[in-house]
Protein backbone atom coordinates (compact mmCIF):
# COMPACT_ATOMS: atom_id res chain seq x y z
CA UNK A 1 0.00 0.00 0.00
CA UNK A 2 3.26 2.09 0.24
CA UNK A 3 3.55 5.35 -2.45
CA UNK A 4 6.53 5.74 -4.34
CA UNK A 5 9.74 6.59 -2.01
CA UNK A 6 11.41 9.73 -1.21
CA UNK A 7 8.87 11.89 -0.16
CA UNK A 8 9.51 15.25 1.58
CA UNK A 9 6.59 15.96 4.60
CA UNK A 10 6.47 19.27 6.19
CA UNK A 11 4.99 19.20 9.37
CA UNK A 12 3.58 22.22 10.83
CA UNK A 13 3.07 22.40 14.68
CA UNK A 14 5.69 19.94 14.99
CA UNK A 15 6.75 20.79 18.65
CA UNK A 16 2.72 19.89 20.28
CA UNK A 17 1.25 16.41 21.46
CA UNK A 18 0.38 15.18 18.25
CA UNK A 19 3.34 16.84 16.61
CA UNK A 20 6.07 15.17 18.35
CA UNK A 21 4.59 11.83 18.16
CA UNK A 22 3.90 12.41 14.15
CA UNK A 23 7.65 13.39 13.70
CA UNK A 24 8.63 9.87 15.32
CA UNK A 25 6.07 7.90 13.68
CA UNK A 26 7.17 9.59 10.08
CA UNK A 27 10.72 8.93 11.14
CA UNK A 28 9.87 4.92 10.69
CA UNK A 29 8.31 4.95 7.58
CA UNK A 30 10.47 3.69 5.16
CA UNK A 31 9.02 5.84 2.40
CA UNK A 32 9.74 9.12 3.45
CA UNK A 33 13.08 10.57 2.44
CA UNK A 34 12.94 14.09 4.35
CA UNK A 35 11.22 15.66 7.03
CA UNK A 36 11.04 19.10 8.26
CA UNK A 37 9.50 20.25 11.31
CA UNK A 38 8.16 24.16 11.57
CA UNK A 39 6.68 25.60 14.77
CA UNK A 40 6.69 29.11 16.14
CA UNK A 41 9.11 28.67 18.81
CA UNK A 42 12.50 27.48 18.84
CA UNK A 43 12.79 24.00 21.03
CA UNK A 44 15.89 21.65 22.35
CA UNK A 45 14.10 18.73 21.06
CA UNK A 46 15.60 17.61 18.29
CA UNK A 47 14.37 13.78 16.97
CA UNK A 48 16.38 11.77 13.92
CA UNK A 49 15.84 12.36 10.46
CA UNK A 50 14.31 16.08 11.10
CA UNK A 51 15.23 19.40 10.31
CA UNK A 52 13.25 22.31 12.01
CA UNK A 53 12.42 25.66 11.13
CA UNK A 54 10.75 28.09 13.03
CA UNK A 55 7.39 30.39 11.46
CA UNK A 56 4.49 31.52 12.53
CA UNK A 57 1.42 30.29 10.30
CA UNK A 58 -0.42 33.32 11.26
CA UNK A 59 2.31 35.63 9.74
CA UNK A 60 5.44 34.08 8.20
CA UNK A 61 5.63 33.18 4.70
CA UNK A 62 4.15 29.71 4.54
CA UNK A 63 5.18 29.92 0.62
CA UNK A 64 8.68 28.83 1.15
CA UNK A 65 7.66 26.78 4.14
CA UNK A 66 5.84 24.56 1.90
CA UNK A 67 7.93 24.65 -1.50
CA UNK A 68 8.84 21.16 -2.37
CA UNK A 69 7.04 19.64 0.10
CA UNK A 70 5.02 16.04 -1.29
CA UNK A 71 2.62 16.19 1.72
CA UNK A 72 1.79 18.93 4.46
CA UNK A 73 0.81 18.11 7.61
CA UNK A 74 -1.05 20.74 9.15
CA UNK A 75 -1.49 20.45 13.52
CA UNK A 76 -0.63 23.58 14.44
CA UNK A 77 -3.41 25.28 17.03
CA UNK A 78 -3.85 27.00 20.06
CA UNK A 79 -6.28 26.46 22.89
CA UNK A 80 -5.62 29.17 24.70
CA UNK A 81 -5.99 32.25 25.26
CA UNK A 82 -10.23 31.46 25.72
CA UNK A 83 -10.44 34.84 27.42
CA UNK A 84 -9.50 36.23 24.01
CA UNK A 85 -10.90 34.34 20.84
CA UNK A 86 -9.56 36.61 18.47
CA UNK A 87 -6.27 35.84 19.38
CA UNK A 88 -7.13 31.88 18.23
CA UNK A 89 -9.66 32.95 15.04
CA UNK A 90 -6.04 34.25 13.85
CA UNK A 91 -3.68 31.69 14.78
CA UNK A 92 -6.18 28.48 13.87
CA UNK A 93 -8.37 29.52 11.06
CA UNK A 94 -6.51 32.22 9.51
CA UNK A 95 -2.87 30.77 9.93
CA UNK A 96 -4.52 27.33 8.44
CA UNK A 97 -5.83 28.79 5.52
CA UNK A 98 -2.47 30.56 4.78
CA UNK A 99 -1.09 27.01 4.96
CA UNK A 100 -3.60 25.63 2.80
CA UNK A 101 -3.08 28.64 0.51
CA UNK A 102 0.52 28.10 0.35
CA UNK A 103 0.34 24.23 -0.69
CA UNK A 104 -2.15 24.98 -3.30
CA UNK A 105 0.60 28.05 -4.66
CA UNK A 106 3.64 25.90 -4.44
CA UNK A 107 1.72 22.84 -6.25
CA UNK A 108 2.25 20.71 -2.91
CA UNK A 109 0.09 16.80 -4.04
CA UNK A 110 -1.55 16.34 -0.66
CA UNK A 111 -2.49 18.20 1.90
CA UNK A 112 -3.51 16.42 5.72
CA UNK A 113 -4.53 18.64 8.37
CA UNK A 114 -5.76 18.07 12.29
CA UNK A 115 -9.86 18.48 12.28
CA UNK A 116 -11.29 16.89 15.72
CA UNK A 117 -14.42 15.00 16.54
CA UNK A 118 -15.09 18.41 17.69
CA UNK A 119 -16.00 19.53 14.07
CA UNK A 120 -19.42 17.37 14.29
CA UNK A 121 -22.72 18.60 14.93
CA UNK A 122 -24.20 17.10 18.16
CA UNK A 123 -25.33 13.28 17.40
CA UNK A 124 -27.35 10.53 18.26
CA UNK A 125 -26.99 8.77 21.62
CA UNK A 126 -28.16 5.29 20.62
CA UNK A 127 -25.39 5.05 17.90
CA UNK A 128 -21.60 6.45 16.70
CA UNK A 129 -21.36 8.31 13.51
CA UNK A 130 -18.80 7.74 10.41
CA UNK A 131 -17.63 10.36 8.42
CA UNK A 132 -21.01 11.14 6.87
CA UNK A 133 -22.51 13.40 9.56
CA UNK A 134 -22.56 16.95 9.69
CA UNK A 135 -19.71 19.20 10.69
CA UNK A 136 -21.07 22.33 12.08
CA UNK A 137 -19.50 22.14 15.56
CA UNK A 138 -21.13 23.56 18.57
CA UNK A 139 -21.17 27.41 18.32
CA UNK A 140 -20.70 28.17 22.22
CA UNK A 141 -16.85 27.54 22.11
CA UNK A 142 -14.26 28.47 20.13
CA UNK A 143 -12.59 25.43 19.89
CA UNK A 144 -15.43 23.78 18.01
CA UNK A 145 -16.65 26.58 15.86
CA UNK A 146 -12.68 26.86 14.56
CA UNK A 147 -13.17 23.81 13.67
CA UNK A 148 -16.08 23.83 12.07
CA UNK A 149 -15.44 26.61 9.90
CA UNK A 150 -12.19 24.79 8.53
CA UNK A 151 -14.52 21.52 7.74
CA UNK A 152 -16.49 24.04 5.83
CA UNK A 153 -13.72 26.24 4.29
CA UNK A 154 -12.28 22.72 2.93
CA UNK A 155 -14.76 21.63 0.82
CA UNK A 156 -14.63 25.29 -1.17
CA UNK A 157 -10.73 24.39 -1.06
CA UNK A 158 -10.91 20.33 -2.58
CA UNK A 159 -13.63 22.18 -5.38
CA UNK A 160 -11.07 25.04 -6.20
CA UNK A 161 -8.10 22.42 -5.83
CA UNK A 162 -8.98 18.76 -7.20
CA UNK A 163 -5.54 18.16 -7.69
CA UNK A 164 -4.89 18.25 -4.42
CA UNK A 165 -5.24 15.00 -1.97
CA UNK A 166 -6.91 16.21 0.97
CA UNK A 167 -7.18 14.46 4.35
CA UNK A 168 -8.93 15.18 7.28
CA UNK A 169 -8.02 13.74 10.63
CA UNK A 170 -11.07 13.75 13.22
CA UNK A 171 -9.48 12.14 16.56
CA UNK A 172 -11.26 12.24 19.60
CA UNK A 173 -9.62 13.48 22.71
CA UNK A 174 -5.96 12.29 22.43
CA UNK A 175 -3.21 11.95 25.44
CA UNK A 176 0.24 10.95 26.20
CA UNK A 177 2.66 11.25 29.45
CA UNK A 178 4.76 13.78 27.63
CA UNK A 179 1.60 15.86 26.78
CA UNK A 180 0.13 15.55 31.00
CA UNK A 181 1.84 18.76 31.64
CA UNK A 182 0.95 20.61 28.52
CA UNK A 183 -2.68 19.84 29.10
CA UNK A 184 -3.05 20.38 32.66
CA UNK A 185 -1.60 23.64 31.89
CA UNK A 186 -4.25 24.49 29.21
CA UNK A 187 -7.49 23.07 30.61
CA UNK A 188 -6.89 22.45 34.61
CA UNK A 189 -4.95 25.67 35.43
CA UNK A 190 -1.64 25.68 38.12
CA UNK A 191 -4.06 25.44 40.71
CA UNK A 192 -3.97 21.68 40.49
CA UNK A 193 -1.87 19.79 42.95
CA UNK A 194 0.04 17.38 40.81
CA UNK A 195 1.64 15.42 43.43
CA UNK A 196 -2.49 13.75 44.17
CA UNK A 197 -2.92 12.99 41.13
CA UNK A 198 -2.09 9.39 40.42
CA UNK A 199 -4.67 6.57 38.89
CA UNK A 200 -4.71 4.88 42.57
CA UNK A 201 -5.28 7.74 44.53
CA UNK A 202 -8.51 9.22 43.09
CA UNK A 203 -11.51 8.26 45.47
CA UNK A 204 -14.59 9.40 43.69
CA UNK A 205 -15.56 9.82 39.78
CA UNK A 206 -18.45 12.17 38.82
CA UNK A 207 -21.44 10.60 36.86
CA UNK A 208 -22.53 13.29 34.22
CA UNK A 209 -25.13 12.41 32.35
CA UNK A 210 -24.76 12.61 28.40
CA UNK A 211 -21.24 12.70 29.01
CA UNK A 212 -19.30 9.67 27.40
CA UNK A 213 -16.15 10.41 25.36
CA UNK A 214 -13.56 8.14 23.05
CA UNK A 215 -9.66 9.14 24.08
CA UNK A 216 -6.70 7.42 21.95
CA UNK A 217 -3.14 7.57 22.85
CA UNK A 218 -1.36 9.87 20.89
CA UNK A 219 1.41 7.10 19.39
CA UNK A 220 -1.75 5.58 17.66
CA UNK A 221 -2.98 8.92 16.12
CA UNK A 222 0.64 9.38 14.70
CA UNK A 223 0.49 6.05 13.66
CA UNK A 224 -2.64 7.02 11.67
CA UNK A 225 -1.12 10.53 10.32
CA UNK A 226 1.88 8.49 9.36
CA UNK A 227 -0.77 5.98 7.02
CA UNK A 228 -2.73 8.83 5.91
CA UNK A 229 0.50 10.69 4.82
CA UNK A 230 2.13 7.22 2.94
CA UNK A 231 -0.79 5.95 1.27
CA UNK A 232 -3.10 7.27 -1.49
CA UNK A 233 -6.29 7.98 0.99
CA UNK A 234 -8.29 11.11 0.57
CA UNK A 235 -11.67 12.50 2.99
CA UNK A 236 -12.08 11.98 6.64
CA UNK A 237 -10.99 9.97 8.75
CA UNK A 238 -12.68 9.13 12.62
CA UNK A 239 -9.86 7.98 15.07
CA UNK A 240 -10.83 6.50 18.55
CA UNK A 241 -9.80 3.71 20.94
CA UNK A 242 -12.46 1.21 22.41
CA UNK A 243 -14.38 1.41 24.67
CA UNK A 244 -16.23 5.18 25.11
CA UNK A 245 -15.32 6.39 28.64
CA UNK A 246 -17.98 7.58 31.23
CA UNK A 247 -18.21 8.11 34.86
CA UNK A 248 -18.58 4.21 35.20
CA UNK A 249 -16.01 3.22 32.95
CA UNK A 250 -13.37 5.61 34.92
CA UNK A 251 -15.15 3.91 38.08
CA UNK A 252 -14.06 0.42 37.45
CA UNK A 253 -10.51 1.59 35.93
CA UNK A 254 -9.45 3.83 39.25
CA UNK A 255 -11.05 1.60 41.68
CA UNK A 256 -13.13 5.16 42.75
CA UNK A 257 -16.75 5.05 44.09
CA UNK A 258 -19.10 7.15 41.34
CA UNK A 259 -20.56 9.86 42.64
CA UNK A 260 -24.16 11.08 40.62
CA UNK A 261 -23.71 15.15 39.76
CA UNK A 262 -26.20 17.20 37.67
CA UNK A 263 -24.30 18.23 34.37
CA UNK A 264 -25.28 22.01 35.36
CA UNK A 265 -23.76 21.97 39.04
CA UNK A 266 -20.71 21.23 36.35
CA UNK A 267 -21.24 23.40 34.04
CA UNK A 268 -21.83 26.52 36.82
CA UNK A 269 -18.75 25.61 38.79
CA UNK A 270 -16.38 25.71 35.10
CA UNK A 271 -18.40 29.26 34.51
CA UNK A 272 -17.50 30.37 37.63
CA UNK A 273 -13.57 29.35 37.52
CA UNK A 274 -13.12 30.51 34.24
CA UNK A 275 -14.36 33.84 34.77
CA UNK A 276 -12.29 34.47 37.78
CA UNK A 277 -9.13 33.09 36.11
CA UNK A 278 -9.13 30.14 38.38
CA UNK A 279 -9.13 27.64 35.34
CA UNK A 280 -8.22 27.63 32.31
CA UNK A 281 -10.78 25.77 30.48
CA UNK A 282 -14.22 27.55 29.27
CA UNK A 283 -17.58 27.01 30.28
CA UNK A 284 -18.15 26.25 26.32
CA UNK A 285 -15.82 23.45 26.25
CA UNK A 286 -17.43 21.70 28.72
CA UNK A 287 -20.75 22.16 27.04
CA UNK A 288 -19.17 21.03 23.71
CA UNK A 289 -17.93 17.56 25.23
CA UNK A 290 -21.52 16.78 26.19
CA UNK A 291 -22.60 17.08 22.83
CA UNK A 292 -19.81 15.63 20.88
CA UNK A 293 -21.11 12.42 19.35
CA UNK A 294 -19.46 8.50 19.42
CA UNK A 295 -17.62 8.02 16.41
CA UNK A 296 -17.62 4.98 14.21
CA UNK A 297 -14.12 4.61 12.65
CA UNK A 298 -14.19 1.49 10.75
CA UNK A 299 -12.78 3.51 7.37
CA UNK A 300 -9.59 4.14 9.19
CA UNK A 301 -9.33 0.28 10.32
CA UNK A 302 -10.18 -0.41 6.57
CA UNK A 303 -8.70 2.59 4.72
CA UNK A 304 -5.28 3.07 6.56
CA UNK A 305 -4.94 -0.62 7.83
CA UNK A 306 -5.21 1.25 11.63
CA UNK A 307 -5.79 0.02 15.09
CA UNK A 308 -5.55 1.50 18.22
CA UNK A 309 -2.60 -0.58 20.35
CA UNK A 310 -3.65 0.95 23.41
CA UNK A 311 -6.64 0.79 25.47
CA UNK A 312 -7.80 3.43 27.23
CA UNK A 313 -7.50 2.82 30.38
CA UNK A 314 -3.21 2.78 29.78
CA UNK A 315 -3.93 5.76 27.89
CA UNK A 316 -5.69 7.65 30.71
CA UNK A 317 -3.01 5.58 33.48
CA UNK A 318 -0.36 7.30 31.51
CA UNK A 319 -1.59 10.46 30.80
CA UNK A 320 -2.36 10.61 35.03
CA UNK A 321 1.25 9.51 36.09
CA UNK A 322 2.70 12.17 33.65
CA UNK A 323 0.69 15.00 35.67
CA UNK A 324 1.82 13.37 39.00
CA UNK A 325 5.31 13.09 37.27
CA UNK A 326 5.24 16.84 35.98
CA UNK A 327 6.03 15.15 32.56
CA UNK A 328 6.98 16.69 29.59
CA UNK A 329 9.49 17.26 26.52
CA UNK A 330 11.81 20.05 25.84
CA UNK A 331 9.99 22.25 23.43
CA UNK A 332 8.16 25.13 24.57
CA UNK A 333 4.25 23.68 24.63
CA UNK A 334 5.04 20.31 26.28
CA UNK A 335 7.57 21.85 29.08
CA UNK A 336 7.36 19.62 32.04
CA UNK A 337 6.12 20.89 35.21
CA UNK A 338 8.53 22.59 37.90
CA UNK A 339 7.68 25.56 40.06
CA UNK A 340 9.59 28.29 37.97
CA UNK A 341 7.14 27.59 35.30
CA UNK A 342 3.66 27.02 37.66
CA UNK A 343 4.74 31.02 39.16
CA UNK A 344 4.71 32.27 35.81
CA UNK A 345 1.08 30.70 34.74
CA UNK A 346 -0.13 32.83 37.40
CA UNK A 347 2.10 35.79 36.54
CA UNK A 348 0.71 36.08 32.86
CA UNK A 349 -3.01 34.79 33.68
CA UNK A 350 -4.34 31.67 34.18
CA UNK A 351 -5.98 30.88 30.62
CA UNK A 352 -3.93 33.75 28.70
CA UNK A 353 -1.01 31.70 27.78
CA UNK A 354 -1.01 31.38 24.04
Amino acid sequence: MNSSPGLKVVVIGATGNVGTSVIDALSRESAIAEIIGVARRPSNWNPSHTTFLTADAAHDDMNEVVRGADVVVHLAWLFQPTHRPQHTWTNNVLGAIRVFEAAAAESVPAVVYASSVAAYSPGPSDRKVDEKWPTHGWPAAAYPREKAYLERWLDTYETRHPSIRVVRMRPGFIFKRESATSQRRLFLGPLLPRRLVRPDRIPLVPFVNDLRVQVLHTEDAAAAYAAAVVNPVHGAFNLAAEPPVDGAFLAQAFGARGVRVAPFIVRSAVAVGWHLHLIPASPGLFETVLQIPLMDCSRARDELSWTPRHSPQETLDEFLLGVHDGAGLPTPPLHPDTTANRLREFATGVGQQA
